[in-house]
């Protein structure tokens, strides 16, 4: 009788696996983000997404069906077209590029969720103002895939990171990298930022006080919206670890995806700390809350994620460090948490706002704010708004002279500034990039999108992007505004000349033929335009000329300092 090895076995089931599943889903970041950490512990106890009944679960009582402790819904999101493909006990791949499997999950269940009630549950509130509930509503497929994973394409490490190798530990490594140092207690800090002097105060008297190892553990994965990308603040946290003591510290990276949901989030957090072995973890006043929303009020009380996760530490065996925030006093040239100033002392500060805006400026940072080496690093993040690249966006109907005015506007910045210029006109981006997809409203969504990235890329690397396109849906000028965000500065310019205009100015008669129904789904006739709701420049082309149209535009973009203030002949 042949003796098979368990390894051997497991490899072959893997390949059968691999030839046997007939369905693939290609993960987004998110998804990748939440499945390295399902495989490595860090999600412990999953073992897959969630099916319906956990998610159910978690949403209504922050607990898997089996009373375990879980605060958020993690979950595998699906067009309908890839759920009414799927069968309940199927056998799926998990792809992160196309034809490259990592894993393989075992279906037990596929539904369509009402994310309403999800983004009430977990975030409190629906208002789509909140990056974590925008997320939910308008970015997440309309059907869930719950299922265990059943097997993964290398049994070392299915993921494979290139960058920072030496911060990437998993909750097993980093366990044993406690245990090495001979510590017993761990103090965690959370961080999707730059680390400044403020956070280097407020850890090294954690650490102190608790007499404990202090863990920097930033996250890596998908954060908010316009946060600074992970390679720049893994750089400015390097710079800061000589300030500590080097047996003191720990750096390693979290690959975790940010969903920006507050006081559950922080338990959430609170948990996977558990998981990579620590002992303690640092909350402070706003845990990963979502900023404002447009009418400036914030999602959650000061102090409530603090509050919340006080109030299960005992069942996660964690303890929990609730901190003020820290403030620099001149008088005395040191920080003190903000309830213990001094009466009488000057307390100094400088927001996140302010500190981007003195970066762009070229402005001198103070040493009691931030690290100089730190600075420099944030400063190739930042480069003054004259190098900066950015992206104007015209919208508008069809007939309302976007395309006019983009091609006057880059004639015109081609004059008066040196960084390099494409245009992305709506007909060009149809003909090269898009051909493939018809006009139905997935389709057009998915090509203003493309658009959007393409110009993202142009930002990043200094260019100017000038887009011309309908773009007639809210939600995805929104989602190319974030990207754009992110790497330089995205101008919208709303064209609004009236509809009736639009039909005179239509040579190719494309207005008639929509409302004779030839042409369907035409924006403006047989489907709605979105009008922007705070667009950079309002521009009503049908009471203007082009040149002045042009002198709007060069007005706004020397105002905000992206070209300079400068006389030029009209």
């Amino acid at each position: 009788m042949v003796k098979i090895s368990s390894i051997t076995l497991l490899y072959w089931l893997l390949f059968s696996m691999t030839s046997f599943c007939q369905t693939s889903v290609q993960l987004n970041p998110r998804q990748l983000c939440d499945l390295e950490l399902i495989l490595n512990g860090g999600f412990m106890p999953l073992d897959g997404f969630l099916g319906k009944d956990d998610y159910e679960s978690v949403l209504s009582s922050m607990r898997l069906k089996n009373g375990t402790l879980w605060p958020i819904p993690i979950v595998l999101d699906v067009s309908e077209k890839t759920a009414n493909s799927l069968s309940v006990g199927e056998v799926i791949r998990l792809e992160q590029h196309p034809s490259q499997p990592i894993a393989y999950l075992e279906v037990t269940d596929i539904w369509q969720p009402d994310k309403l009630q999800e983004a009430q549950c977990v975030y409190g509130t629906t208002n789509p103002d909140y990056f974590g509930v925008n997320y939910v509503l308008n970015n997440t497929g309309s059907y869930y895939i719950g299922g265990k994973i059943v097997g993964t394409t290398d049994l070392e490490n299915p993921f494979s990171h290139y960058d920072f190798t030496h911060y990437r530990r998993n909750p097993a490594q980093l366990k044993a990298h406690f245990k090495q140092l001979g510590v017993e207690k761990v103090v965690a800090f959370q961080t999707r930022n730059p680390m400044h002097r403020a956070h280097y105060e407020l850890t090294k008297r954690a650490s102190e006080f608790l007499a404990a190892h202090l863990l920097i553990h930033p996250v890596v994965g998908a954060t908010k919206t316009g946060d600074v990308e992970y390679a720049t603040r893994v750089k400015c946290y390097k710079e800061i670890l000589p300030y500590y003591s080097e047996t003191d510290v720990t750096l390693s990276l979290l690959p975790i995806a940010m969903r920006m949901a507050g006081p559950r989030e922080a338990l959430w957090h609170a948990i996977i700390r558990k998981n990579y072995g620590c002992t303690h973890f640092i909350i402070g006043r706003d845990h990963a809350g979502p900023g404002a929303d447009s009418n400036g009020k914030n999602c959650y009380a000061p102090y409530e994620s603090q509050e919340l996760v006080q109030k299960y530490a005992d069942e996660i065996g964690i303890a929990i460090i609730p901190f003020q925030e820290m403030v620099y006093v001149l008088e005395d040239d040191t920080y003190y948490p903000a309830n213990e100033v001094p009466e009488g002392k000057k307390v100094l500060a400088i927001s996140g706002t302010q500190f981007r805006r003195m970066l762009k400026e070229g402005s001198e940072i103070p040493e009691w704010f931030s690290f100089p080496s730190v600075i420099e690093q944030l400063k190739k993040h930042y480069p003054p708004s004259l190098k900066q690249g950015f992206t104007l966006f015209f919208t508008g109907l069809s007939g309302a002279g976007k395309s006019t005015i983009a091609q006057a506007v880059a004639a015109r910045l081609a004059e008066i500034q040196d960084r390099e210029i494409t245009i992305l006109d709506g007909d060009e981006i149809r003909t090269h990039l898009s051909q493939e997809l018809d006009f139905s409203k997935e389709h057009r969504s998915i090509n203003v999108r493309r658009a959007g990235f393409v110009a993202k890329e142009i930002t990043k690397n200094g260019g100017i992007a000038i887009c011309a396109m309908i773009a007639p849906y809210k939600q995805d000028r929104i989602y190319n505004r974030n990207i754009i965000n992110g790497v330089g500065k995205f101008i919208e310019i709303y064209v609004s000349t009236p509809l009736e205009l639009c039909k005179e100015r239509d040579v190719k008669g494309l207005y008639e033929k929509a409302a004779a129904g030839i042409i369907p789904n035409f924006t403006g006739i047989s489907d709605p335009y979105e009008v922007p709701d705070n667009p950079e420049l309002m521009i009503d082309a049908s009471s203007k000329t082009v040149k002045e149209c042009l002198e709007i535009i060069i007005a706004y973009l020397k105002q905000s300092g992206y070209i300079k203030d400068e006389n030029y002949f009209f």
